[in-house]
Formats: structure tokens, C-alpha cells, sequence
């Protein structure tokens, strides 16, 4: 394969062709593989490795997007491609090549990442300003606000996380923050305030979710022969989604609970 012919290809999982909960509208929704992460609550490790091992299989920007217009009409309110993972930041030349491709289309553009690959060094933050001119919306997860307990549950650190975070704000990028409520882990009142503070700072921020914690990839962990470190953690209950909602409507007037 030639590198202008990879730089087009991207490495999928699997695709969700009426997705409604990634974005605004009806989505066309493609999760990527390959995620630098390794979240302890995360239900789908089987994206984790840059591999071909779990099904994944390689497809061009091209036949993507002809298969993603095929249900053109459906997107309403808004709706388009969002491109997810795994983390597609990985991917960061096919995803160029991708939303280059869907704008010309005049498609709506959002990408759902971590901001695991993030960095300001070259190339890749070159890239990444470029693929920023293409791209409508951002969902950015952030896994827990203090760098200790972020590599305790993530394994890497939230500095380079949070410092795209920031310049996303400074270049006034729309986002939605998601954040996973794990009990035990970044459910606390302090960790929750320091959160709202910090999304508080920001200028670009259109909505903050609220997620539950659930324990609906179980299985793909024991079929993969793999230890899920959360196996005694319980599902959050409402009151306690609710309650860390109203830490962010201090703030925030669209704040959601999923």
C-alpha cells in the first residue's frame, strides 16, 4: 500500500448506522480501533489494540463515506458522521483525509475521543489544527480531573488531556464533556467541583454529560481471558447521578444524565 493510498484507509471496529446518543441528530457513527487508554470501566476492549485480531478490518475514506450517505436522509436536527473508537486520534491522517472528504459534502463533522494521542509537537499537532478546520464538534471525555487517580484508572496521565481541552477552548471548537460517574473512583464531591471548575474556565463548552457507570462489556473481558479490576464496583444509583448533576448546574444551564 503506497502512503498516500494508507493515509485513506483507517483500521474500523464496527459501525452503528442510526446512532442517537453521539452527537445531535441521527449519526452514521464509525468506531475506529486502537486506543492508547486503558480505562478500568471501559466496555470495549476489545478496540484497545491497533490490530485486525477482533474482527477489525481496514476501509477507505471513500467507501465510508459512500456507505455513511446511504442513510443522508435520516439525518435530522442536526445529525451527520460522528467518528469514534477506540480513539480516532490515532488515525489522525485518515481522519484528515475523512472529514476533508464529508465536508465537501457539506456533512456535519464530530469526533468522540479521549484525547489520549493529543501532544503540540510536530507533526502531529500540525494535523491536528488542519483536521480542526474540518471538524463541526467535539465530545471529549474526561476520565477523572486529578492526574493521580486519572493513571490509576486510565494508566496514563490527563495532562496532555486537559491541554487539548484548552486549546480547543482557545480556538473556540465546540465540545460536549462527557464524564463516566465511577463510584469509588471519580464520584467524590471534591473531584466532581474540581471538574466544574475547570469546564467552567472554558469558552466552547455546549453541554456537559453526565454517564453512568454500567457493566455491560463483563463479557467481553472474561472472553478475552482478561481481569476486569472494577468486578465489585456497583451500578451508580439515580440519586447519586442526580446529585452529581446539580455540582455542574451551578454552572451550566445544559447539563444531561445519560
Amino acid at each position: 500500500m503506497t502512503e498516500c493510498n494508507k493515509n485513506s484507509m483507517a483500521l474500523v471496529h464496527s459501525t452503528e448506522s442510526f446512532g442517537s446518543v453521539d452527537g445531535p441528530g441521527v449519526r452514521f457513527i464509525i468506531f475506529l480501533q486502537g486506543c492508547p487508554l486503558r480505562c478500568q470501566f471501559c466496555h470495549n476492549p476489545d478496540t484497545w489494540k491497533m490490530t485486525e485480531e477482533n474482527g477489525a478490518v481496514w476501509k477507505s475514506a471513500d467507501a465510508l463515506l459512500n456507505q455513511a450517505l446511504r442513510y443522508r436522509p435520516y439525518w435530522k436536527n442536526g445529525g451527520g458522521i460522528t467518528v469514534s473508537g477506540g480513539e480516532p486520534l490515532l488515525q489522525i491522517d485518515f481522519m484528515l483525509e475523512f472529514f476533508k472528504k464529508a465536508k465537501e459534502k457539506g456533512i456535519h463533522t464530530t469526533i468522540d475521543t479521549a484525547g489520549g494521542p493529543f501532544t503540540r509537537e510536530e507533526p502531529f499537532f500540525s494535523k491536528f489544527q488542519e483536521l480542526m478546520k474540518y471538524t463541526d464538534l467535539l465530545l471529549v471525555d474526561i476520565k477523572h480531573i486529578d492526574n493521580k487517580y486519572h493513571k490509576v484508572l486510565t494508566g496514563r496521565s490527563n495532562e496532555h488531556i486537559l491541554d487539548m481541552i484548552r486549546y480547543l477552548s482557545d480556538i473556540k471548537k465546540p465540545i460536549w464533556i462527557r464524564h463516566v460517574l465511577v463510584p469509588e473512583r471519580s464520584d467524590k464531591d471534591e473531584y466532581l467541583t474540581r471538574l466544574a471548575d475547570f469546564i467552567h474556565s472554558l469558552d466552547n463548552v455546549e453541554k456537559v454529560e453526565i454517564l453512568p457507570y454500567h457493566t455491560l462489556g463483563v463479557h467481553k473481558y472474561e472472553a478475552m481471558e482478561q481481569e476486569y479490576k472494577l468486578k465489585d464496583v456497583k451500578e451508580n444509583t439515580p440519586e447519586q447521578l442526580e446529585k452529581a448533576a446539580e455540582v455542574f448546574k451551578e454552572y451550566f444551564t445544559t447539563v444531561v444524565v445519560n
